[in-house]
């Protein structure tokens, strides 16, 4: 018996199926912790709303709100605030980071366009891009087009200026080299800045998504008649709670699923890292 537990240990082969199978335990813990903190939170929730200790009227038991979450979809309710938003994030959400991705490689790739454009971002940058609401308003008028331009504000800032970090960190040797072996503007642009950046521009769009929930919800509380964010304010002024926690539900949702499928996209992007 001890001369088949000293071979096992010094067979290679048997040391990484060990180790291949201790991966997949701290893995599958993770995975448990991961689903069970959401649903340790809604069963005390549950408990503190059922037995009273936290106000139901304010902090309705979950159970009552999937209930609700239920009737509004079946109703086609809540499918046409759900569709609305989606239309608007997604609208929004390219035509902030198209031109931003854009534009970030070229301030990048180019010190004149970088001193130019630096300060117009860093100026803008700062106001916060509902506090221009006002005047995207006056300009675009109440409707699809105003909320979009709103979204692509939102998510244009955090995009550019993480592509452009992205394209200044590129080891300079890959660009001598590219150069010395007579690279044009379009290899430049296509096969160094933006495969050097992605880490750091992918970042960016991570956190332009978020901005773009974020802003989508208090576009839509003001001005609007439809959308998610619409849906959270009416509830909330008639104090429809349930309601308005169905909406809430739905963006922190939406958020998640986003994330998820970008990290996914980033995974596909950059294996190695």
């Amino acid at each position: 018996m001890k001369e088949k537990n000293v071979n096992v240990e010094h067979d290679p082969i048997a040391v990484e199926q060990e180790e291949w199978r201790k991966r997949q335990i701290r893995n599958r813990f993770k995975q448990v912790l991961t689903i069970s903190s959401p649903i340790f939170i809604l069963i005390l929730w549950e408990i503190l709303s059922r037995t009273g200790l936290v106000d139901a009227r304010f902090f309705p038991p979950p159970t009552e709100i999937v209930g609700t979450f239920i009737t509004m979809g079946t109703s086609g309710e809540l499918f046409s605030h759900i569709g609305i938003s989606l239309y608007r994030i997604f609208a929004g959400f390219l035509l902030g980071v198209i031109p931003a991705v854009v534009l970030g490689l070229l301030m990048g790739l180019y010190s004149p366009l970088r001193h130019f454009f630096s300060p117009l971002v860093m100026a803008l940058m700062p106001i916060p891009t509902l506090a221009l609401l006002p005047i995207i308003l006056i300009i675009f008028g109440i409707g699809e087009v105003s909320k979009i331009v709103t979204i692509a504000g939102s998510v244009f800032f955090p995009v550019i200026i993480n592509t452009v970090a992205g394209v200044v960190n590129i080891d300079r040797t890959y660009l001598d080299v590219a150069k010395n072996y007579g690279a044009n503007s379009k290899d430049f642009f296509f096969k160094i800045a933006l495969p050097g950046s992605l880490p750091v521009m992918l970042e960016g769009i991570q956190m332009g998504q978020a901005i773009a929930l974020l802003t989508i919800v208090a576009a839509e509380m003001m001005g609007a008649n439809s959308g998610i964010g619409y849906l959270i304010w009416t509830s909330f002024s008639a104090f429809l709670i349930n309601e308005m926690y169905v909406g809430l539900v739905l963006i922190s949702f939406f958020g998640y699923l986003f994330s998820l499928i970008l990290r996914g996209f980033q995974k596909k992007l950059l294996p190695w890292r």
